[in-house]
């Protein structure tokens, strides 16, 4: 391929791989290349949003053939038909589309970058120090222990919840990886009493079995009907104890540093490993005075924000141009 080509991904359309060239290079046998026959009819730059318009999308899922890798093809995509404004309007069109593409991209870039400044400052705070049989090296006022010294695991259910009490019952996948519950659906605490885990609000749920754990699936549960949540028993529930600091103990849960260190601890077959309690209970780390942890549970929380900011408007922008790509390529005559 040569810079000003559109690189289309044939197989899996459904990926919606796309790529303006910019640069001359070799690619994969399943990518398709396009050009326009003629510049002067139809515009280079506005052919890769042609190709990430839902119509060309749909035919290319629609003319895909096979079952565990489904290809489109040229000859099933050269009749593709969509509107074509004149050469000038199409520049217009181009210069929007690449603005709010560079847009994303900057908001890209803005979310990276403080997410890595968020782990650096999670590394240089959270097992700071690999406790040492002799003369840990931590700082003044900090300490050496299991995190059960700021939680306590899997807290029991109070008996005197009624089966009429009204919970909010949160599916695995209702959990994200970047925190957060993205739904809940209320139940009677007696549909689903046994077989799945209490939590109440507040709580820190963190995912104990792959790929869940490895993904980073955990949050603090907030918002939950009559204060109490009911869940997968895939996740260990971490009540912060008085003065812990909650927000110090979720994000060191949601660390990179911290997951890792617990998949090192996992145990079970592949596919079916899960983190046993003894990580929780028996793994050293460092734990800061009470000040110090608020201050650290503060930083991150608004790193967090930030980066939870950035990825709104990224959706957001994605979501108009989307829409405003779709509405010139199906509303033009």
């Amino acid at each position: 391929f040569v810079p000003g080509q559109t690189l289309f991904g044939k197989r899996r359309a459904y990926q919606r791989k796309v790529a303006y060239a910019e640069f001359e290079g070799i690619c994969s046998g399943d990518i398709l290349t396009f050009e326009p026959k003629d510049k002067k009819v139809l515009l280079p730059e506005l052919l890769p949003f042609i190709c990430q318009s839902d119509a060309f999308f749909d035919h290319a899922l629609g003319t895909s053939a096979g079952s565990l890798s489904p290809r489109t093809s040229w000859k099933a995509l050269k009749d593709f038909e969509f509107p074509l404004p004149p050469i000038e309007e199409q520049k217009c069109i181009a210069e929007i589309l690449w603005a709010m593409d560079d847009a994303v991209e900057k908001w890209i870039s803005v979310s990276l970058a403080v997410q890595r400044l968020s782990h650096v400052f999670s590394v240089n705070n959270f097992l700071l120090h690999e406790a040492r049989k002799k003369e840990p090296n931590i700082p003044d006022g900090w300490t050496i222990g299991p995190i059960t010294k700021l939680v306590h695991i899997d807290p029991r259910m109070p008996r005197e919840l009624s089966d009429d009490l009204d919970v909010s019952f949160v599916p695995m996948e209702s959990v994200l990886e970047t925190g957060g519950i993205s739904s809940k659906e209320d139940k009677k605490l007696g549909e689903v009493r046994k077989g799945y885990t209490y939590f109440a609000e507040g709580d820190i749920l963190f995912a104990k079995i792959t790929p869940c754990m490895e993904n980073n699936k955990g949050t603090i549960a907030e918002g939950l009907t009559n204060g109490i949540g009911m869940g997968s028993t895939e996740f260990f529930v971490l009540r912060p104890r008085k003065d812990s600091g909650r927000y110090f103990v979720y994000f060191l849960s949601m660390s990179k540093t911290f997951r890792q260190k617990a998949e090192r601890w996992m145990q079970g077959s592949a596919g079916q490993r899960r983190v046993p309690r003894d990580f929780f209970e028996k793994r050293p780390i460092v734990i800061p005075p009470q000040a110090e942890k608020n201050r650290i549970g503060m930083i991150l929380r608004s790193l967090d924000a930030r980066i939870k900011e950035a990825n709104q408007h990224i959706q957001l922008m994605n979501n108009a141009r989307m829409t405003l790509l779709n509405s010139f390529f199906n509303g033009l005559t």
